[in-house]
């Protein structure tokens, strides 16, 4: 959207951060990767977190689709020239690689996949590399947007040597094998694909796009099977973003008809108020907002708004932009801190938590990526033209010059302060256009247009307000949209509420008490056992929230209850979530009335509460993250979900293990807190009988010999283990594993934790 530019106010403070955080970044850094990876000495020591690990070089390539959006948005020369050093030196490096390879990790992976035949594959490693298609993609996406957006010939020279080296590579494996190598993460690959066809015409490129759709995850969807419990969120959704570009290249109703069960889905179905989704980077049960510290990975949601904007496209309906409004304003705008530009991965619906952002230097998550990205696509989607139609989707301040015409549309507004926009005609001469203004779902009473102070037309119903005319320059049409406060209630319980303003959640303010000494962290796992505080009940029969939340005079979407937060007769202020950094707070409320509330007092605390309090970590098997960053070590092991009792497991076969190091307390005696399934019993595969008994070691000692005979009934079970102190005294990490020997199987494990009291 370089025919948008924002003007003063929120999104445009934002940009100007996140502009400044690409700045600061060192190109010679971010490409020391790809030198490492070609062989050749760095010219500067590449950064820390992820881009020294086998993920590393994804960076290099968010920064230069991040770098080439936002130079086409402020049109500033220090991007360009960054850019353009970037591109030269990724040639140069490319230029070492006889086959036109150029990633941040070796090409040794590839080579073993391309050999076909029974080559190493799980859901986040491939030839023995972690997720290596998925990192690719990212150089791939990068090189694209400079040339699509920037005209760089030298990027499309270089990611076109590296798509025809993709697809010799592949042209070696069967459809089988192809199909095989993509239950790993492999990022949007077909999208990348697709991108190169309508760049080049090339059919081999809509080939290869067509050949990356990955069959297993789409054929479901396509035929209105959800079957997304369970399945690692950001892996599925760009496989549809690269579906959806198929079905507007193609027209086959089969991208189309996955693309859209897939997104009403995960919005209606699997999605926070905020408008992210996932907990623990998974798709969880079906209409369930289970509320954790690790929940809507920030990710995510800038990928489901890229498939919004595509299924806008096709049909123009507002609720597309309904949910890109509420995710716009309440997960990417709030996912930046305005102070330093960091960007947070996970955001926290634990009441009482806080978000943790990435440190400059030694992070480089995913969402540090798509996070660099953001700022520069705030542009996307206010408007929408199609010929002399234009949308008016977004209340953002901003101007559009529209395409083939030399007209600028200037959109002066406050909002969400105030409820209302106008819109001005520049250089317009009797030119006939019409304005489909978004009515959106949250509107209190009618929109209204009044053109230029005297005719009005106003529309309270859901969808886009028509108004036509043949513009003059200097005309007016000013926009009323008012809001009110109103709840929102969660998917799985009447009493956990959540309260917005309009499209705008309003988080409960609730200070730094036991506050970290820092939000910004190499690691965004390292407070995930940090104390919580008790967050207060609102108690109250009310069924009007207005009269127990008003707003707080002169300060503009700031809000404040009556005294009903208990306990205590606390009155708690609301404030927007995007405005709310470096310190605890709540989305979600718990509200009852009082008999409810004495009742609750009664019970006593939860399993999980008197879990949590003693937990000095915790790893979660299955999932891809916590067991990176728990340094897993794995032989002959594998992994799976069980839906029946919603959770991950890991096991190992015959001579094999899986491992984890744990944060232990030094000082005190540990205890292994071990979660397993009461239906695990011996397994029969490939006409063997394999008993589940293995050994628990504590750093290579055993510490117990376990056996499942499934002799409980199928839900989860705990098992607690004391270990001596010798094991531990003194040390701050222990390696937990699991071994199994020929014939057996240990685990499977469903939960893993380090806790001081055996309770």
């Amino acid at each position: 959207m370089s025919n948008v530019r924002l003007l003063d106010g929120i999104f445009k403070d934002s940009e100007r951060i996140g502009k400044e955080f690409l700045l600061s970044l060192d190109v010679d850094r971010l490409v020391a990767s790809c030198y490492v990876a070609a062989s050749l000495t760095p010219k500067k020591p590449r950064y820390g977190g992820w881009e020294t690990m086998g993920i590393s070089g994804h960076s290099i390539g968010h920064w230069l689709s991040a770098a080439a959006t936002m130079y086409s948005v402020t049109r500033d020369e220090k991007l360009k020239e960054k850019l353009d050093y970037a591109v030269d030196e990724l040639a140069y490096v490319q230029a070492q690689d006889p086959f036109g390879y150029v990633s941040g990790f070796p090409r040794d992976c590839y080579d073993r996949v391309f050999a076909g035949g029974d080559f190493e594959v799980s859901h986040f490693s491939l030839g023995n590399s972690w997720v290596p298609w998925y990192s690719i993609h990212k150089i791939y996406a990068g090189l694209i947007d400079v040339y699509t957006i920037c005209h760089n010939e030298k990027a499309l020279e270089i990611v076109l040597k590296l798509a025809n080296w993709a697809k010799q590579g592949t042209d070696n494996l069967t459809d089988e094998e192809f199909q095989r190598m993509l239950i790993c993460e492999h990022g949007g690959m077909n999208e990348a694909m697709a991108d190169l066809y309508l760049v080049t015409g090339n059919q081999d490129y809509l080939e290869l796009a067509i050949r990356f759709c990955h069959n297993a995850i789409l054929d479901p969807l396509s035929k209105g099977i959800d079957e997304l419990e369970g399945k690692h969120a950001n892996t599925q959704i760009p496989k549809v973003i690269g579906a959806a570009k198929l079905y507007e290249i193609t027209g086959e109703a089969y991208y189309r008809d996955a693309s859209l069960f897939f997104w009403e889905q995960v919005t209606e179905n699997r999605s926070y108020v905020i408008g992210g989704n996932s907990k623990n980077e998974h798709f969880g049960i079906e209409n369930s907002e289970e509320l954790g510290i690790t929940t809507t990975e920030t990710c995510n949601t800038y990928n489901m708004m890229k498939l919004t904007e595509h299924l806008f496209k096709w049909t123009q309906q507002s609720k597309y932009m309904d949910y890109y409004e509420r995710a716009l304003y309440n997960h990417i705008l709030a996912s930046q801190d305005p102070e330093t530009g960091m960007k947070t991965y996970f955001v926290s619906t634990q009441p009482g938590h806080f978000k943790v952002y990435c440190s400059h230097d030694d992070s480089f998550w995913c969402c540090t990526g798509t996070g660099m990205e953001n700022p520069a696509r705030y542009t996307r989607s206010i408007y929408h033209q199609v010929e002399n139609q234009l949308f008016v989707n977004l209340f953002i301040a901003s101007e559009i010059q529209l395409v083939d015409k030399n007209i600028v549309i200037k959109q002066e507004t406050k909002f969400p302060d105030a409820p209302i926009s106008k819109l001005t005609i520049v250089g317009a001469k009797d030119e006939l256009l019409t304005f489909q203004i978004r009515v959106p779902y949250w509107i209190s009473g009618e929109l209204t247009a009044t053109i230029n102070g005297k005719q009005t037309i106003a529309r309270a119903d859901k969808g886009y307000l028509e108004v036509s005319s043949c513009w003059k320059d200097g005309d007016v049409i000013e926009l009323l949209i008012p809001m009110n406060l109103h709840s929102y209630k969660s998917k799985d319980e009447e009493t956990k509420l959540a309260f917005m303003y309009g499209p705008i959640v309003l988080a409960g303010a609730l200070g730094t008490e036991k506050f970290p000494e820092s939000d910004i962290l190499d690691d965004h796992l390292k407070l995930n056992n940090h104390p919580l505080i008790d967050v207060p009940t609102l108690v109250t029969g009310e069924k009007d929230l207005t009269k127990v939340i008003k707003p707080i005079e002169g300060s503009s979407l700031c809000f404040e209850t009556e005294a009903i937060g208990q306990p205590g007769n606390l009155k708690m202020t609301l404030i927007p979530f995007y405005a709310l950094h470096h310190q605890r707070y709540t989305l979600y409320w718990d509200v009852m009335d009082n008999e409810k509330y004495v009742e609750f007092l009664n019970k006593e605390q939860s399993e999980a509460e008197k879990l949590d309090s003693i937990t000095i970590d915790a790893v979660q098997p299955n999932e891809q993250q916590p067991e990176v960053d728990h340094a897993i070590k794995t032989v002959n092991s594998h992994s799976g979900y069980l839906n029946l009792v919603h959770r991950g497991f890991r096991d190992s076969r015959n001579e094999g293990y899986f491992s984890y190091e744990l944060t232990v307390d030094p000082g005190i005696e540990m205890y292994l807190h071990i979660t397993y399934f009461g239906g695990d019993r011996i397994l029969h595969l490939d006409g063997k009988a394999y008993e589940r008994d293995f050994h628990i070691l504590i750093d290579d000692t055993e510490l117990v010999r376990q056996t499942l005979k499934g002799q409980k009934s199928d839900k989860l079970f705990d098992v607690v283990y004391p270990i001596p102190f010798s094991l531990t005294e003194g040390k701050e990490k222990i390696e937990v594993k699991f071994v199994s020997t020929e014939g057996k199987i240990a685990g499977g494990i469903y939960g893993i934790r380090m806790i001081s009291n055996p309770f």
